[in-house]
């Protein structure tokens, strides 16, 4: 009896074990079917779902919730695939953060696969269609108002180019060229951002007297560069700006004098290949850099001189609101239950509220 009660103890403190490796909670959970909450990411290598990732696990640990996170690399077959394995394997709710946020069919998918289990899904950060999501009355959104982010760093950037207008102005033609970094074609929060980040900069600088920006390359219709692989990426802001670099510069007298991007990781990648040719490096050469999400990597390059600007999404707020949700539907309480009111919008979501940065 003793080596039985033995073996019993043992197991149990390996399983406590796996569960703490596999990357959920070791303590009970207060969801009523006992599953975990199984949590999707689009892609780990994002550095601002970085840390709204910390946040929310830390949450989730302080609340006894179990949960498994899972890396879809970008892939929307994979995040598929991991959903359909997690309910196979007794998830007691999805929690996703949508790879193919272009695509109403990726968000259908995924909320018939809740359906047919008869579980709770709460999308987040990614935006999803308000159709698909409120007709099924175990679904709901966080995010933001994708709008309120363009016009916040449309605003900023023309109030500082307004305020700095001579000096911004290298080629000396009464005139401000910009690029702007578009992070993915299709996706809402990137085109509200490509949008309204130009359209209000625009209106600051002529209620002030002044023209409108004007794209540093007449040849590109568009008007932006993209991220080809929709990754929003440091790597890619480098690339796209080292090539611009290359033809449009100071000796070519036609050099690329802001630059607005729709994250901080490609407007970080856009300060590299700066730096790189030998601006925003604190010797006086300086190109104003704007982005939005404030990650920690962006306030220290505000701080050092490097970068304008940023528009801070609240990355905890939106990790508390996401597991709070979970932890309503799993529990049959209501959606919004624990959640500031004048952040619901609807039946269906809640908006984190952006805010600006530009130093502390």
């Amino acid at each position: 009896m003793k080596l039985k009660k033995l073996f019993t103890c043992v197991a149990s403190f390996m399983l406590a074990v796996a569960l703490v490796g596999c990357g959920g909670s070791s303590s009970g959970s207060t969801d009523s079917t006992g599953g975990e909450v199984a949590v999707f990411w689009y892609t780990f290598g994002d550095t601002y779902l970085s840390s709204v990732r910390s946040a929310m696990n830390a949450t989730f640990d302080e609340k006894g919730i179990k949960y498994q996170d899972y890396d879809a690399n970008a892939s929307q077959t994979t995040q598929t695939e991991q959903i359909t394995t997690a309910i196979s394997k007794g998830a007691s709710c999805l929690v996703v953060n949508i790879v193919d946020a272009s695509s109403d069919d990726a968000t259908q998918a995924i909320i018939n696969l809740a359906k047919d289990a008869n579980l709770p899904v709460v999308f987040f950060n990614r935006s999803v269609s308000e159709e698909i999501v409120s007709a099924y009355d175990k679904a709901a959104y966080v995010g933001t108002d994708y709008t309120q982010a363009g016009h916040m760093e449309g605003q900023m950037a023309g109030q500082f180019i307004l305020e700095n207008y001579d000096k911004l102005d290298i080629n000396g033609d009464g005139k401000i060229t910009y690029v702007m970094f578009k992070g993915q074609e299709g996706n809402m929060e990137a085109d509200a951002r490509t949008q309204y980040g130009v359209e209000d900069a625009n209106k600051v600088l002529t209620e002030g007297g002044k023209p409108e920006l004007e794209f540093y390359d007449s040849s590109n219709s568009s008007k932006y560069l993209l991220d080809m692989n929709g990754t929003w990426s440091a790597q890619q802001g480098q690339e796209l700006m080292q090539t611009a670099l290359s033809k449009f510069n100071e000796g070519n007298k036609n050099m690329i004098e802001v630059v607005i991007a729709n994250n901080d990781d490609m407007a970080l990648g856009a300060i590299a290949a700066l730096q790189n040719s030998g601006y925003n490096t604190g010797d006086g050469r300086y190109i104003p850099v704007f982005g939005v999400d404030a990650t920690d990597a962006a306030k220290a390059a505000i701080k050092d001189g490097s970068m304008t600007g940023t528009i801070k999404q609240d990355a905890a707020g939106m990790a508390n609101a996401v597991v709070q949700i979970a932890e309503n539907l799993t529990n049959n309480k209501g959606t919004f239950d624990g959640i500031d009111a004048a952040n619901v919008v609807g039946t269906w979501r809640v908006n984190i509220p952006y805010s600006a940065y530009a130093g502390e």
